[in-house]
């Protein structure tokens, strides 16, 4: 039996794989780098080893320090999550030859599947060839051989494109997995991403745990998944569940994996095989009623599962909550978390209110999951839970989960379009700005008033005076309290029911309406039964000092930079749109481009220096401006 189980991972798998010792009485060791000291799973689990060191190659990387670790801790079994190791043969292994129990695949299933490329050998699918690559192949699609999550991933769509986008799939892959390896596939348009969970003992029973629908992704990463994968018919589903079974069994898996397709045009093409459990999980486990990583721990024992599993019943859908800017290009976004709750789903979180999202790790602060008699309900009372969610601190894609899940490419199951496409195509109209944020503002001014005057009562002026003016980023806010109550320029229809420091309530056209308003320093959180608005409130008077020069490149989020283009110095002449220079932040690696031609005055960013949110990195002078 096992008594204690290490999680050589960190965040949300790391809590979620804990939750169930817990249930079945395992103790937990955790492991943490020195920029996850104060983290969620270190706080829960029973005990914890440090890992000295903060990036991913020092630390979650180095499966030495791990094994050494679970040994000093007294744990018996190493569950490994998702990512970093979790798909390394050499690590499996080490922890069976430490003596302790693996719980997952054995390391030459593994080695059979983890690898992309020899997982397509195995199913008679081999990869392009490099040096065999022509026009007539693209586009093209890079990704890496190890590991998931969208990293390393890139789309060719010209062939002189293709060795610049390899080195950068390489260097982003290398980061994430200590796995430089690529390989190039065709690229198919119009797919659907399709998976199908699988779970196998070690005395022959393999179980197909239905299908799940991951085709709406961003940058190929995964932001709303589904079970049962809808639409598909009984034939497709047949057929994927065949070659599902048929992957586990010719590597005599054991354990839980998903065999993952792209269908298109009807038919079903092999992508890869994931030898571990998804991030999308729960959405499994919701239509199944089923607990994976118990199942996965009983496997790690050798029980034997039953002939059968439990049949499906409704439909469930995981929305992944991010911490990224869409106004800033979706970079990922650092800062304190100050309040993150979601009624109604259950939420598999990595972070708490208080703690901060650094610059290390993937940008996912949770994951909300519903389950529902049918997908309609689902999806309904998922946008719902997050619409009313209270989300304070970095900037998420909240608002995208909301808009995604009632867009009719997704809502109309007759009319849908669930495609690998479908950000492509409606991005724009996810991401218009919510509705009502002057109503917003107006409610924030008079929050700041009643925090200065404590309640509303006799605050009105009988006599004319200059209206209170308030600015929050675009809004400017003119109001005066009278005899009459609230006149609010631009706002005629408005009228004041009630206002406290964190609360108020506005007639508006008729019906009242309630703002909860919350301010940390600058940036002010107005909550809305439609969703938040976040206002960043500006002084009266501007600071000098915070005047920025035209033409200067600021770093969008705290990263390192990794590189700076062949040919880019000082002085050098270069065009709107052209690459100068990559930052890596959260694992990913983003580009930094010149916003117009002219010539470069100023280049601050050194290769492996560290930069904070706002930093310059350089200075472009336009050729408008130099004329």
């Amino acid at each position: 039996m096992i008594e204690s189980v290490l999680v050589a991972n960190r965040g949300e798998i790391a809590c979620r794989v804990f939750r169930t010792c817990r249930d079945l009485g395992i103790a937990t060791v955790a492991v943490f780098s020195d920029a996850d000291a104060g983290a969620l799973h270190v706080r829960e689990a029973d005990s914890a080893v440090r890992l000295p060191g903060a990036t991913p190659a020092e630390t979650y990387l180095r499966g030495d320090l791990i094994v050494k670790a679970a040994l000093a801790a007294g744990a018996d079994a190493v569950h490994p999550g998702y990512g970093f190791l979790s798909e390394n043969a050499d690590f499996a292994r080490a922890v069976t030859g430490a003596g302790l129990v693996w719980i997952g695949p054995p390391a030459e299933a593994i080695e059979a599947m983890a690898s992309k490329t020899r997982a397509k050998h195995l199913m008679g699918l081999p990869p392009l060839d490099l040096a065999d690559v022509t026009e007539a192949d693209l586009p093209l699609l890079i990704k890496a051989t190890s590991g998931g999550g969208g990293r390393g991933m890139r789309i060719v769509r010209q062939l002189k494109a293709l060795e610049g986008e390899l080195s950068a799939a390489r260097a982003e892959a290398l980061s994430a997995f200590g796995d430089g390896d690529v390989f190039v596939e065709p690229y198919i348009e119009g797919g659907r991403h399709v998976e199908v969970q699988v779970l196998a003992d070690a005395h022959g029973t393999v179980w197909v745990l239905g299908t799940r629908d991951c085709s709406l992704q961003r940058r190929h990463q995964k932001v709303i998944e589904e079970a049962p994968a809808p639409g598909l018919g009984q034939d497709l589903t047949d057929g994927l569940h065949t070659l599902a079974v048929r992957a586990a069994k010719a590597t005599e898996y054991r354990g839980a994996g998903t065999v993952e397709f792209l269908v298109a045009d009807g038919r079903a093409h092999f992508l890869e095989m994931n030898t571990r459990l998804q991030v999308e999980h729960p959405v499994t486990e919701a239509v199944f009623g089923i607990d994976l990583v118990a199942l996965q721990l009983r496997i790690a024992e050798g029980e034997a599962l039953p002939a059968a599993p439990p049949a499906p019943r409704g439909h469930a859908i995981e929305a992944r909550l991010y911490a990224e800017d869409p106004a800033a290009d979706w970079a990922p976004q650092t800062g304190t978390i100050r309040q993150l709750a979601v009624d109604g789903v259950r939420l598999d979180q990595g972070y708490a209110c208080g703690d901060t999202v650094g610059v290390h790790y993937d940008p996912m602060l949770a994951k909300a999951v519903v389950h529902a008699p049918t997908r309609a309900e689902a999806a309904r009372k998922l946008a719902r839970a997050l619409e009313r969610a209270r989300i304070h601190g970095p900037a998420t894609n909240r608002d995208l989960l909301v808009r995604s899940l009632r867009h009719p490419d997704f809502a109309d199951l007759d009319a849908a379009r669930l495609d690998t496409g479908f950000y492509d195509r409606n991005l724009p109209e996810l991401t218009a700005p919510l509705p009502g944020a002057h109503h917003a503002a107006l409610a924030a001014a008079l929050a700041d008033a009643a925090s200065r005057r404590g309640r509303f009562g006799g605050g009105w002026r009988n006599v004319p005076s200059q209206p209170q003016v308030k600015r929050y980023g675009e809004h400017e806010v003119r109001y005066r309290l009278t005899r009459r109550g609230l006149e609010a320029d631009g706002h005629p229809q408005v009228r004041l029911d009630s206002a406290e420091p964190g609360r108020v309530r506005l007639e508006i056209d008729g019906a009242v309406r309630e703002f909860t308003v919350d301010r940390y320093g600058d940036t002010v959180h107005v909550d809305t039964a439609s969703g938040c608005h976040t206002l960043t409130a500006h002084p009266r008077f501007t600071d000098p000092s915070d005047l920025v020069a035209p033409g200067s490149l600021l770093a969008p989020m705290p990263g390192v930079v990794v590189r700076v283009a062949d040919g880019v110095e000082e002085g050098c002449r270069v065009r709107a749109g052209q690459p100068l220079l990559w930052l890596e932040a959260m694992k990913m690696e983003h580009r930094v481009i010149a916003p117009a031609s002219g010539t470069l005055t100023a280049l601050h960013a050194v290769p492996g220096r560290q930069v904070e949110v706002g930093a310059l990195l350089a200075v472009v002078v336009s050729e408008a401006e130099e004329a």
